[in-house]
C-alpha cells in the first residue's frame, strides 16, 4: 500500500502565506475530497505538492512512501507516482497526445508497445472521440473534451496518487459523469496486482462526489483544514454552506496573491 503524507505544510506566494499548516494522510484506494470557498488555498495545495515554481514552502513536509517529494523537481514527482489533472488543461501545438504518453510511460520504465490499443480502449470508455486522439495535445478541444483527454491520460499513466484540481470545472452532466466514474473505477482497481489509485479531489461542489465516492471530506478555509469527516460533510455543505463550519466573518474573501495559472504545463 502506498501512502502520501502531508505534515504541517505551510506555503506562501508573492510574500503572502496561503497554506497555514495542512495535515493529510492518503492511502492507496482512498478518495479524499478537499472543499472550500474561493481563496481558501485549494489550488495552491495542488501546486505546492506538484512543484509549481513561484510557491515558497515555509514549513512542513510531503512524503510519498518515505520519499521527500518537496526535494524533487516536478518531473521526478510525476515519475514516482504523482499526477495532476489541471483545472485549465494546456494546449500544446505540435506535440501529439500519443507522443506525450509514450515518453511518459518510457520515463517510468513501462512498456509502450500496446499504447495505441490502450488509447482506443480508454477513449471508448470515457466517450472521447477517436479522431481527437490524433490531434496536438488539447488543441482546438472544447472544455469538456479537454477534461476527457486529461482523464484518459490519467487512466493510461495509472499514478499512485492523482490530484484533481476542479475536474468538474466547465463540464456538462455527461462529461462529469464519464470522467468522475472513470476516476472512481481507478480508485478501486487492483487488477494485475496493481495498487488502486489514491485520489485527492479538489472541488467547490458536491456534484463531483455523486459519482466519485469520497472516503474522507476535508473543509479548507483560509489555508487551514477546519473540519474533516466522511461523505456526510458534503451533504451539510450542500444545505448549509461553509458557514456551518466556520464563522461567517471568516468566509470574507481577502485579496490574494498569485503565482500564475495552473494551466501553464511547462511552468511545472
Amino acid at each position: 500500500m502506498s501512502t502520501l503524507e502531508i505534515n504541517g505544510l505551510r506555503a506562501s506566494v508573492a510574500g503572502k502565506e496561503i497554506l497555514r499548516g495542512i495535515d493529510l494522510v492518503l492511502h492507496s484506494g482512498e478518495v479524499h475530497a478537499v472543499m472550500g470557498p474561493n481563496g481558501a488555498g485549494k489550488s495552491t495545495l495542488s501546486a505546492v505538492i506538484m512543484g509549481k515554481p513561484g510557491y515558497e514552502v515555509l514549513a512542513g513536509s510531503v512524503m510519498l512512501d518515505g520519499v521527500d517529494v518537496l526535494a524533487l523537481p516536478a518531473w521526478q514527482r510525476a515519475t514516482i507516482g504523482l499526477h495532476l489533472v489541471m483545472q485549465y488543461p494546456t494546449e500544446v501545438p505540435g506535440v501529439m497526445l500519443d507522443d506525450v504518453l509514450s515518453e511518459a510511460l518510457a520515463s517510468r520504465g513501462r512498456d509502450t508497445s500496446a499504447l495505441g490499443q490502450m488509447l482506443l480502449d480508454e477513449a471508448d470508455r470515457i466517450g472521447f472521440e477517436e479522431r481527437l486522439l490524433h490531434r496536438p495535445l488539447n488543441v482546438d478541444l472544447s472544455g469538456g473534451e479537454k477534461k476527457r483527454n486529461e482523464t484518459l491520460q490519467l487512466a493510461v499513466l495509472r499514478p499512485r496518487f492523482a490530484i484533481l484540481d476542479e475536474l468538474d470545472s466547465g463540464l456538462d452532466i455527461d462529461a462529469l459523469r464519464d470522467c468522475s466514474r472513470r476516476v472512481e473505477d481507478l480508485s478501486n482497481d487492483s487488477s494485475g496486482g496493481r495498487e488502486p489509485m489514491g485520489v485527492l479531489a479538489i472541488t467547490h461542489y458536491s456534484r463531483l462526489l455523486n459519482e466519485l465516492k469520497p472516503d474522507h471530506v476535508h473543509i479548507l478555509v483560509k489555508g487551514r483544514i477546519v473540519t474533516s469527516g466522511g461523505p456526510e460533510l458534503a451533504d451539510v455543505l450542500e444545505t448549509d454552506g461553509y458557514a456551518a463550519f466556520v464563522p461567517a466573518d471568516e468566509l470574507i474573501d481577502e485579496p490574494s496573491a498569485s503565482a500564475g495559472g495552473l494551466d501553464d504545463l511547462f511552468a511545472l
